[in-house]
């Protein structure tokens, strides 16, 4: 009895737990409100109707403008160092391939020398003559530095479409040269896609120590409290014009407020950090060619920048006149890091470190963010639409009844042949089969997930499957009956015997959802996603609450008999 005491207090408190999460989903609890959940289901494309968007990212065209970066570079250094050269050019610049050419071959060596000792981590030789040296860069910086125009385009689409205020927007890479947009709710194509060509702001700001924190925090509060409004109620933009505003008069000159989302934060109206930033740097995203992850002398990453001749001017006199304080990097007036400033940097290649304390995955994951936003005040390449599609809410709505439908007749059908079969077992095997889905809900909401057509094929079938384990429990106890077993021993070895069977099934299913998981992509993944939570809920409601309720009936109210 004190097992079924346990076994039932964790029943309650996973049936409130999922009611606790199901909930906002069906009642609006508004912005202040005692639920302690108020995270709600989102929909995806197929349900809601929106916008599908596949754009085709120009790669060689970037590869191509690199490539002519690199032989100004080239030649200027050369120059520099007075080496003698006829000529730096490239016939195929999308392929990265230099050739630098020499007036006589006595020459060549101290070209091949320069290249050996400056881009030897960079260029390949792939050939020369006595006059010319044919260089390329290597393949795997190749993939790599296609790869980061990729996730740079990625990031700065997601950027202005977080702005906009999409719900959940999917945002992926299609293929070496996709990028696949899809936007929930978004019935208005042409703003969508002058959105994501506009171009993103990026702005390098030394941090004011003018006003302290505390100070800075009790000046926002005021002002929202006068101007009754905070982050929640408006876009982030908005927020921040109107805040600064009504912060004028009592702010440092040249100064404004902008922030940074917390790191332990999901969002930024959940942990927004204020910044108290200087206006006139005067260097922006314009003075920057590049912006990549590195390693320091012990193998720790960092984030290393390369500006042009313009802007490395600008940053060795923005840092000689403010060591020892922080330099903001802002995109679109989101503040993403607040290095210190250790010393005057020159040269035009800077170097932003990360700090210790953390392991090394999270200074990794930081440095790419960093280098991401830092490439992301521009598209990196020319999109170009190859493919669109708008799914109206009427066809979303179609589509989610008809599935609603058919998942509310089969389990209708279900629910009346366990009924009809089992009678007592089967109300117990009904009972705990709308538990089941109702955990589904619950979990789906839990995590974010975004529920879509093949996401409620994967509940249905879900149903299917969970019901297969009582029926597999029902049999068995049948059996233990039929050998005049009482009803004790026949539910203890009904459920005992009936475990492994479950277990096979389940483990085969989830170990085919696994591979759905790992090799598919967009609604395939979607539906693994809900089977292998289907399969956990079922293990939860369909065996060990549907346990927990027939030991209830007769080991504590003493029932003598159960029809199966």
């Amino acid at each position: 009895m004190e097992g079924l005491r346990w076994r039932s207090i964790l029943a309650v408190l996973g049936v409130a737990a999922a009611i606790v999460w199901v909930l906002p989903n069906v009642v609006h609890f508004g912005e202040k409100t005692w639920w302690p959940s108020k995270q709600k289901l989102n929909y995806g494309l197929d349900i809601q109707g929106g916008l599908h968007l596949v754009m085709g990212v120009d790669v060689d065209g970037v590869v191509k403008e690199s490539t002519n970066r690199m032989i100004v570079s080239m030649k200027a250094e050369m120059q520099k160092e007075n080496i003698s050269f006829a000529d730096v050019k490239s016939e195929k610049p999308e392929q990265g391939e230099i050739q630098i050419s020499v007036a006589q071959a006595s020459g060549k060596a101290a070209v091949e020398k320069f290249l050996s000792e400056k881009y030897s981590t960079v260029l390949q030789t792939m050939g020369s003559t006595d006059t010319v040296v044919t260089v390329r860069y290597f393949d795997a910086y190749l993939n790599d530095y296609k790869n980061r125009v990729i996730q740079q385009a990625i990031e700065t689409i997601r950027n202005r479409i977080d702005e906009f205020g999409v719900a959940e927007p999917s945002i992926s890479q299609q293929g070496s040269n996709r990028i696949l947009i899809q936007l929930p709710g978004m019935a208005d194509a042409e703003k969508a896609k002058q959105l994501i060509n506009t171009t993103a702001k990026l702005d390098f700001m030394v941090v004011s120590h003018e006003k302290t924190p505390q100070e800075l925090q009790a000046m926002i509060a005021e002002a929202e409290k006068a101007g009754n409004y905070n982050m929640t109620t408006m876009k982030y933009s908005e927020y921040v014009t109107r805040l600064n505003e009504d912060l004028k008069s009592k702010l440092p000159e040249k100064s404004v407020v902008f922030f940074e989302k917390s790191s332990n934060a999901t969002t930024m109206e959940a942990g927004a950090v204020p910044y108290l930033l200087k206006t006139d740097t005067d260097l922006g995203g314009g003075a920057l060619d590049d912006a990549f992850v590195g390693y320091d002398q012990y193998g720790s990453p960092q984030v290393s920048l390369h500006f042009n001749s313009a802007g490395a001017a600008k940053f060795a006199d923005l840092t000689g006149n403010n060591v020892g304080k922080q330099m903001a990097i802002v995109l679109d007036k989101v503040v993403k890091s607040a290095p210190s400033i250790r010393d005057r940097i020159a040269g035009g290649q800077a170097v932003v470190t990360l700090g210790g304390g953390r392991d090394r995955n999270q200074m990794m994951e930081e440095a790419k963010m960093i280098s991401t936003a830092l490439r992301a005040g521009a598209l990196p390449a020319s999109l170009e639409q190859l493919e669109e599609r708008r799914v109206g809410p009427t066809l979303g709505a179609d589509a989610i009844d008809k599935a609603k439908m058919g998942s509310f007749v089969g389990a209708a059908i279900i629910v009346i042949f366990m009924l009809v079969y089992y009678k007592s077992m089967g109300a117990v095997a009904s009972l705990v089969l709308g538990l089941n889905i109702l955990s589904i809900f619950a979990l789906l909401t839990s995590f974010g997930a975004t529920l879509t057509l093949p996401g409620i094929a994967g509940i249905a079938l879900t149903v299917g499957f969970a019901v297969d384990a009582n029926v597999l429990i029902n049999e068995r106890i049948k059996e233990e009956l039929a050998l005049g077993h009482s009803i004790k021993i026949a539910v203890k070895e009904g459920y005992h015997r009936a475990m492994s069977a479950i277990i096979d099934a389940n483990v085969t299913t989830a170990a085919m959802a696994v591979v759905l998981l790992y090799f598919g992509t967009g609604p395939v993944r979607g539906f693994a996603v809900t089977l292998l939570i289907g399969i956990v809920t079922s293990m939860f409601a369909n065996v060990f609450v549907s346990k927990v309720i027939v030991d209830t009936l007769v080991y504590k109210f003493n029932f003598k008999k159960l029809s199966v």
